[in-house]
């Protein structure tokens, strides 16, 4: 990733567009037409994402019911996506930490300016993912750091304002991280596996995790543009902290896209490609994209939780058989998280793009 000093254009930022006023988009961020979002209210409305009670799951103890196990089973083979209540995460860290990143998005241009990024780490404040010269652009700036390993943590690469801001996030990434550790057991133990196998195929405590804060301003065609496009988690587990007034992340299931409706203090909880890789295609990672808004901005934290990222990651021994093979040929996550840094997101085909031939 050496050669991957700089964008290939002068960054814009969303914000500063929407903020401006200007009453259409530029073509830059123009969706082609089977691209587009349908924004009727109506479509799909009461279908959503399976909400799960983590209650009996904390610390070293689970005693989650058959039930809980069975429910997180079926939504990690059906349907790739999931929220979680009572999680043990508290409510008002979530809440400070949402809001903590709202406030920075919204501090002066010249403070922000000084975190930009560049594509060689992506660390820092970014509008844009990718770097192919005169690229389709999403509708979002964004802010990007690393949690662990502890080799890349550099809280010189954090926003020291608003004040508290570098606190809140380290405490943050404490409980999520130890949010994450519990339910890759569950996941180990629906696979039949030991309750450590898949946080040992994950390099144990070697573990990578980062946090991506997503800014989504107002979008005055919100009908031609998207704040991110379709995709797949290049990595392992997913735990977003939507915007808990504005919802805005679509999943696709059987073909259509589905609005999710966040629930209260919730997590959603996405499969990456990472745990489709290791389970053999058992658990699914769903592409997933996020419409915008032209009367709310909106703002969600995505923390992912990833491989070691030098670990080649195939399929698990235990759940290859002569009537399913392996599917993925192996791959380190350093090798597998460039094609995004390269190509901006491209729906499920870097997966797709790793399976054995036959």
């Amino acid at each position: 990733m050496n050669n991957l000093h700089d964008w290939p254009e002068p960054i814009t930022r969303v914000q500063s567009l929407s903020e401006s006023g200007l009453p259409i988009i530029p073509d830059r961020y123009i969706k082609p037409a089977p691209d587009r979002p349908s924004l009727n209210p109506l479509e799909n409305s009461d279908v959503n994402i399976p909400i799960i009670d983590l209650t009996g799951l904390s610390g070293d103890e689970n005693n989650l019911p058959v039930s809980t196990l069975d429910q997180i089973s079926l939504a990690c083979r059906e349907w790739g996506f999931f929220q979680v209540v009572n999680h043990g995460v508290s409510p008002g860290l979530m809440d400070r930490a949402r809001e903590a990143w709202r406030s920075f998005f919204h501090l002066p241009m010249e403070i922000k300016q000084a975190y930009a990024n560049s594509p060689k780490t992506y660390e820092g404040y970014g509008s844009r993912l990718g770097i192919e010269k005169g690229a389709i652009l999403d509708w979002s700036d964004y802010y990007f750091l690393h949690y662990l390993p502890l080799t890349l943590k550099d809280y010189n690469k954090w926003p020291a304002s608003p004040d508290s801001c570098r606190e809140v996030i380290d405490e943050y990434g404490k409980e999520l991280v130890k949010l994450c550790g519990r339910i890759m057991k569950v996941l180990s133990i629906n696979l039949g596996l030991r309750e450590d196998h898949l946080q040992n195929a994950f390099g144990g405590e070697n573990f990578g995790a980062c946090l991506r804060v997503n800014f989504y301003p107002k979008c005055p065609q919100p009908d031609l543009a998207l704040g991110l496009s379709p995709h797949s988690d290049p990595g392992g587990l997913t735990l977003l902290l939507p915007d808990h007034e504005v919802p805005g992340l679509q999943v696709r299931k059987e073909g259509k896209w589905i609005t999710v409706k966040p629930a209260r203090h919730a997590f959603i909880v996405n499969i990456g490609d990472q745990i489709q890789v290791l389970s053999n295609a058992n658990y699914k990672s769903v592409e997933h994209r996020v419409i915008v808004n032209s009367g709310k901005e909106r703002v969600s934290l995505a923390f992912f939780y990833n491989p070691k990222s030098d670990i080649p990651m195939k399929p698990v021994e235990e759940l290859v058989s002569a009537d399913k093979p392996a599917l993925y040929s192996p791959m380190t996550f350093d090798e597998y998280r460039l094609f995004i840094r390269l190509r901006g997101p491209k729906g499920k085909s870097q997966v797709e793009s790793l399976k054995s031939p036959r």
